[in-house]
């Protein structure tokens, strides 16, 4: 096959150029290349259009033996590197199983599962309890070496959040953050060693054969599994006002993984800073509203 004949999504063209610039550009110009030589190489079948996530082309292809996979490429990411080492530690508990790597160059020949049933076909409360059930296997595995640790990661946003309060063009919302990171400050000193998958909400865990729901495309980290909660919370966020309907979510994720309630929600205010950090570094002047509701709601909980 030639790179000419894999076509890449515009959505992804256009996430990649707006989010990473002239280097976003760059590897969109030559994944498809990338993906012709690899479809070469593993002696690999096309099986369908290609597809994509925010970072990365997606194609199904049938294998020499015969079985569907997917063909996944992505641009290396210094922040959270990793994928194919997390998906060979799990072996197929509660995620997709890695069929083949190429390290080099972050190429993954992944478990084919349906892309187009994922929870939010699924009634909330049981989507969530779905989410915390694989969520609680792959925390039963120690990260490996190599993965990036959420001590580090942690230092860094209680160091950055001067810089960003500063920022903020109201005083009392850089208070808030302050306030976000003294209480993180509390539990970084003990951030664990669970092989976390950090992005796991409701997109990220599709249908499968092997087993009704698997996770797919984990940001790897070293750590506790309380920094899991909040992708639950803020996604499907139509269906997650008002306060009440978060700390309900919260609750079935802490019961269910069987975490301390307090350091629970020290490592979801530490994930709203977060998320609020790189808003200020990407520009923004004030906090997301939804947020500083899901921080307030777990706080009042």
């Amino acid at each position: 096959m030639t790179p000419e004949e894999i076509v890449v999504p515009p959505a992804l063209v256009e996430a990649q150029v707006r989010f990473r610039g002239d280097a976003g550009r760059a590897w969109v110009d030559g994944v498809a290349s990338t993906a012709a030589e690899f479809l070469d190489r593993w002696r690999l079948r096309r099986d369908g259009a290609p597809r994509s996530g925010m970072a990365g082309l997606i194609l199904p292809v049938i294998t020499e033996d015969g079985t569907p996979a997917a063909l996944k490429l992505q641009d290396t990411d210094w922040e959270h590197p990793g994928e194919g080492l997390a998906l060979r530690t799990w072996g197929g508990d509660g995620a997709a199983r890695l069929l083949r790597e190429d390290p080099p160059t972050w190429t993954l020949l992944i478990e084919r599962l349906d892309p187009d049933r994922d929870l939010r076909s699924v009634p909330d409360e049981s989507a969530v309890q779905i989410i915390a059930a694989l969520l609680n296997r792959l925390h039963a595995h120690t990260a490996p070496p190599g993965i990036p640790r959420l001590a580090d990661t942690a230092a860094r946003m209680i160091a950055d959040t001067p810089a960003a309060a500063a920022l903020l063009a109201d005083p009392a919302e850089g208070r808030l953050i302050r306030r976000w990171a003294d209480i993180l400050a509390d539990v970084a000193g003990e951030a664990g060693d669970r092989l976390l998958h950090w992005d796991l909400h409701y997109e990220n865990v599709l249908a499968g054969g092997r087993e009704p729901w698997l996770a797919i495309d984990p940001k790897p980290l070293a750590g506790d599994p309380g920094f899991e909660i909040c992708p639950a919370l803020w996604n499907r966020w139509d269906d997650a006002a008002p306060e009440q309907t978060i700390r309900r979510r919260f609750d079935v994720m802490v019961e269910a993984l069987g975490l301390d309630r307090q350091r629970a929600v020290a490592w979801t205010v530490g994930r709203t800073l977060q998320n609020s950090i790189w808003s200020v570094e990407d520009g923004d002047r004030a906090l997301d509203p939804s947020q500083v509701t899901i921080a307030a709601a777990v706080m009042r909980g």
